[in-house]
């Protein structure tokens, strides 16, 4: 058995006079059985005032109790005694802290959970001696094992060796809230700087850091000396600990030896806990009123370093994603209220938020006296407990401002405020260029200064706005001519994102109330651990085979594939990675206030070696992982602070050469898929597509055709009619064009006799049309089992630029307010993506053909409709040829043509009004100037066939017209009802 035991107990260091204070002498004396995993204690408490205290014991087993020399019975089953008034307790104990360590909370990271007493370390840090609300004077001895070092708070530590232990004797000359306890076998290093002596305490493995961390140590301690007054203590040590701990203690901080390991820590998460030194192991903080210490020790530590990268900004605009992220409206408690960080969004808050606070205070008083009263704070404040209404009385006095408003708004209110942007314009006032615009507060207002930044072509003009109303009017006059306005550019406000400017995070995903893991249908067990550990986050799960289109809109999703459906569905495909772990997180198509990430792993032990650490990067959109160390982390660029175009877009085109078609012909004629527009009843752009194919087929191309104008069922019957085994009409008929195209036949007419001449394949392309309207009405989960059979598998939902183009269309069409855009944009997405899998489709089994495809111009410019889908299905290059009536956006096409008008061909029509009915096509009216009107055929007629063609309803009156020219003779069968029951069959013959 190891045993080791403690000494007497420690007297009062001379140097301490506590006769004139109130406040408790605690002589605290401990030894340990390190076997047993066991603590001995014994603790006098002597109080020194007449109030009342609550000692409490927790888990702790009392041995003996006495007050002011009596000893208490019936102490056995106590939880905590009051000390009335003046007197001393001496209390004897012993606890059990076993070699245990839980799983760390993910989202609470560097705080240990347990004390453990073990063979190969101590690590004490809450509920180990019995506590009180309240300072104490402490005085610490503490024997361990011959080859271990112990360090707890204090200025100076006595070390004796007494034979089988070490005894420490710890002395603080302060009062504290707590102590702390650590022992192990270290490596002890020692260093010196301005008088304050430097330790690191490392495990033997880790002792080439030590060096590291004193340097970083020295530093830090130097930069905050600068920034902020003299060290407050004589040592300072860096200790390393068995338990995964981030502690900052009153001249030491405790970190786990995880932590140590990571390389950023040194260089950055050390100054945040030196800097605690000062503001929280100095300063104290009123736990009762809010912690103001995390905050500010975050602003003058990560952020500050940041900033003085300059790259204080991002940093800022990590802190308010991370808020968004994380923060449950509905869960949310207000910065006055945080105590101590217990997940994410308690650290939004607490760190986050706070540093924010911190932030726009200095920028209202002003960097030197944001710094000067922090000195104050420092100089005054020493071992007090400090509340946030004591740092707004000194920023107030440092100031001479009043700050109620400012502390009220951000410390008592939940949620950051909203700003948008109305009746944006540029004009001339009195002379100048003035840009006006209203800012606009939906909920209660709050007071801000605003930045604003003006950009134009001479530079850019920055001015703070004060806001304190629901509607702020602005006026903003400028020299030269404005070109864009940014609001916050730089991220000063704790605001809230347009949407723009909130990229997809990690964090995000974990962050979102509502979040869904879905399994592969193959190799799921590969993501088992993983999946395990995001369950344990709250997250809901589902086989990829059940999820439906409402979970993808209404959850936040966490694919394990990279070739899965979910996948192809929404976004076609994804970059693969050859090797190790991935996590990409992409804006969901289906709701742009959601996230979809998508996990790949080529092996489950890969996928296992993330497992614990996915959480940890939450502000990342992308990371990447080889052999469970990151290689890769990324943010997906948004855009930085609230932009708004002012300049009116104005192009103009210096005449260079003009191509005529042919030469376009011939510039174009190797590219593997040509596409050329069409504004459809324009007849002079499908003589363009005409002319197109002619060129090509006439240099010697091997061509195929695809059209938008006929449905993949119809293919049959294109090939048909092409090979000559029916004739135009069957083919009209067969193809149901008029009831599915309703365009004139005659305008395609000529390309498709030209392909039935020359043998060139002619490709339907388009989607059912039952399909198409079904999806914009009810969505892609509308479609029942057999419809999805007939839809892609594949397709990319998120092209933004082709989203942004579908709104305009969408809010152009009547009655479009009581429609759903998510449903027409999933059409609109559907129509073009089985066009581009068509196409696809046919180039795979005829690899040795080019396609000309031919579309509505909306189907094909900038890229965004049927040709980028295309190329992400099958990487082939294409050309764009677009028609338009006037000058445009140069980037719409890559040939941009300007046809000259043409009258299409006239198609006669007979000059009737007619109805399907149960009894065949009948006449409701005969037009005034009707081309049969001499024919003998009268309103209620039933036309049966004309010539030899059958009548069965209105598309085959369309289909036999098509071809007619005046003077022709028409055969005209139809019957009659006669005046009682019955029908009159009629033989009517007339000329058009």
């Amino acid at each position: 058995m190891v045993y080791f035991i403690l000494s007497l107990i420690l007297a009062l260091s001379s140097s301490i006079c506590f006769a004139e204070e109130k406040i408790p002498v605690y002589n605290l004396s401990v030894s340990f059985d390190l076997d047993k995993s066991t603590i001995n204690g014994r603790a006098i408490i002597t109080s020194q005032d007449e109030k009342d205290l609550l000692v409490s014991f927790g888990n702790l087993k009392i041995i003996s109790l006495k007050i002011d020399g009596q000893t208490l019975p019936d102490y056995m089953n106590l939880k905590a005694i009051t000390l009335k008034g003046k007197s001393t307790i001496e209390i004897l104990y012993d606890s059990y802290f076993p070699d245990y360590q839980e799983i760390p909370d993910l989202q609470n990271s560097g705080v240990a959970i347990n004390n453990i007493i073990s063979k190969k370390g101590i690590s004490l840090t809450r509920m180990w001696y019995p506590v009180f609300d309240g300072m104490a004077y402490f005085n610490l001895k503490a024997a361990v094992p011959v080859g271990f070092s112990a360090i707890s708070e204090a200025e100076d530590i006595e070390v004796k060796n007494t034979g089988d232990n070490t005894e420490y004797s710890f002395y603080f000359p302060h009062p504290l809230n707590e102590i702390t306890f650590a022992a192990a076998k270290y490596k002890e290093f020692k260093e010196n700087i301005d008088g304050i002596q430097l330790y690191a305490y490392f495990f033997p493995e880790d002792e080439s850091l030590a060096k590291i961390y004193l340097d970083y140590s020295k530093k830090f301690i130097h930069m905050y000396n600068n920034l902020l007054g003299k060290y407050p203590y004589k040592r300072f040590s860096v200790v390393e600990n068995f338990q995964s701990t981030g502690y900052s203690m009153p001249a030491f901080t405790l970190l786990g030896q995880d932590v140590v390991r990571l390389p950023f820590i040194a260089e950055t998460a050390l100054g945040h806990e030196i800097l605690h030194q000062w503001f929280g192991n100095y300063v104290y903080i009123d736990y009762k009123k809010g912690n103001w210490a995390e905050g500010l020790t975050a602003y003058l530590s990560d952020h500050l370093y940041e900033e003085q990268k300059g790259e204080g900004w991002q940093y800022r605009k990590n802190i308010i994603s991370s808020y968004l992220s994380y923060v449950d409206p509905k869960k949310e408690i207000t910065l006055r209220e945080f105590k101590s960080r217990t997940d994410f969004a308690t650290k939004a808050i607490g760190y986050g938020k706070a540093s924010m606070v911190f932030h726009m205070l200095k920028n209202l008083v002003g960097e030197d006296i944001f710094i000067n009263t922090l000195k104050v704070i420092f100089n005054e404040k020493s071992f007090q407990n400090v509340s946030w209404d004591d740092i707004k009385s000194l920023f107030e006095k440092s100031s001479g401002r009043n700050l109620d408003s400012f502390f009220s708004q951000w410390l008592d209110r939940k949620g950051l405020p909203l700003f948008e942007i109305s009746d944006l314009s540029v004009k001339i006032l009195k002379g100048k260029q003035t840009v006006i615009f209203n800012i606009l507060q939906k909920d209660e207002p709050y007071m801000i200064d605003m930045p604003v930044e003006i950009i134009t072509k001479d530079g850019r003009f920055r001015k703070n706005l004060h806001i304190e109303k629901a509607r702020e009017n602005i006026n903003i006059e400028v020299e030269g001519n404005p070109s864009e306005l940014v609001i916050d550019p730089d991220y000063d406000i704790f605001r809230k994102f347009s949407e723009d400017e909130f990229p997809p995070l990690i964090s995000r995903l974990i962050g979102d109330s509502k979040k869904l893991i879905i399994l592969p249908d193959e190799g799921k067990e590969k993501y088992k651990k993983l999946a395990e550990i995001f369950k344990e986050q709250n997250f809901s799960v589902k086989d990829e085979i059940d999820v439906n289109d409402e979970d993808l809109r209404t959850s936040s999703v966490l694919v394990f594939a990279d070739e899965g459906r979910v996948i192809k569905r929404l976004f076609g495909s994804i970059k693969k990675y050859d090797r190790g772990f991935s996590l990409e997180v992409k804006k969901n198509p289906m709701n742009s206030e959601k996230v979809i990430a998508i996990a790949y792993a080529d092996t489950e032990q890969e996928a296992d070696s993330v497992s614990r650490k996915i959480m940890h990067y939450g502000k990342y959109s992308f990371i990447k992982f080889e052999d469970g160390r990151n290689i890769q982390k990324d943010i997906t660029d948004t855009s930085r602070g609230m932009r708004f175009q002012l300049d009116i877009s104005i192009k103009g085109i210096k005449p260079e050469k003009t191509l005529n078609i042919d030469e376009i012909i011939e510039q174009i004629k190797l590219k593997h898929v040509i596409y050329v527009g069409e504004r459809h009843e324009n007849y002079e752009d499908h003589k363009i597509q005409l002319k197109v194919i002619m060129g090509l087929y006439e240099k010697g191309r091997k061509i195929a055709i695809g059209m938008e104008m006929f449905q993949r069922p119809f293919q049959k019957a294109l090939n048909d009619y092409l090979s000559g085994t029916i004739n135009e009409k069957q083919f009209l008929k067969s193809t149901e064009y008029y009831k599915r195209w309703q365009f004139d036949y005659n305008l395609y007419r000529e390309i498709i006799e030209y392909a039935r001449a020359k043998k060139i394949p002619v490709i339907a392309l388009n989607q059912w049309t039952e399909i198409i309207k079904k999806v914009s009405r009810e969505g892609i989960d509308g479609l029942d089992f057999i419809e999805k059979r007939e839809i892609p598998e594949n397709m990319d939902m998120s092209d933004e630029n082709y989203k942004s183009i579908l709104k305009e269309v969408f809010s152009s069409h009547r009655n479009h307010e009581s429609r759903n855009f998510e449903y027409f944009m999933q059409s609109q997405i559907l129509w073009d993506e089985t066009m581009a899998h068509t196409a696809a489709e046919f180039m795979a089994k005829n690899p040795d053909y080019q396609m000309v495809i031919l579309a509505g111009v909306g189907h094909i410019m900038y890229g965004s409709g049927i040709p980028n889908r295309l190329k992400r299905i099958n990487g082939k290059d294409y050309v764009t040829l677009i028609p338009v009536s006037e000058n445009t956006d140069k980037k719409i096409a890559d040939y941009i043509l300007f046809p000259e008008q043409l009258p299409a061909p006239s198609t006669l029509k007979l000059g009737l009004i007619l109805k399907e009915t149960e009894t065949g096509v009948r006449i409701e009216d005969i037009i005034p100037g009707s081309r049969v009107k001499n024919s003998g055929l009268k309103k209620g007629d039933v036309i049966l066939a004309l010539d030899d063609w059958n009548i069965e309803d209105i598309n085959d009156i369309k289909i036999f017209m098509f071809d007619k020219k005046d003077g022709d003779t028409v055969k005209i069968k139809a019957k009659r009802k006669k005046f009682l029951s019955g029908y009159q069959l009629l033989e009517l013959t007339t000329t058009l």
